[in-house]
């Protein structure tokens, strides 16, 4: 069977489109302030910890870490309240770092 042509594709991109949505451009922008605060850290992080961990939400001055096991997780909590100071003496409004493991 012959089937008829598809109609041409909408030539807006992706980015594009989000960038002109309210919602999807704020929930980029907190994506993109997240993933900020996980290069900011990086240099505090001792060797191969920063490869287990992912930038996850904000909400308001709380930002989520997430991590890719207990070990890497349990290092990261002892670090917290300098990675905190660090984060804010950059100009970074977070006033607590929730840390989530991540199911496989």
């Amino acid at each position: 069977m012959h089937r008829p042509p598809a109609p041409p594709l909408n030539q807006t991109s992706v980015i594009h489109a989000i960038e002109h949505s309210d919602t999807l451009s704020g929930m980029l922008g907190l994506h993109r302030r997240s993933t900020l605060y996980l290069s900011t850290i990086s240099s505090m992080l001792p060797p191969g910890l920063h490869e287990q961990l992912l930038a996850g939400p904000i909400e308001d001055d709380v930002w989520c870490v997430l991590v890719k096991h207990n070990a890497a997780a349990a290092k990261l909590r002892q670090l917290l309240p300098s990675i905190c100071a660090h984060l804010r003496s950059q100009g970074h409004n977070v006033q607590q770092i929730r840390i989530k493991i991540m199911s496989r």
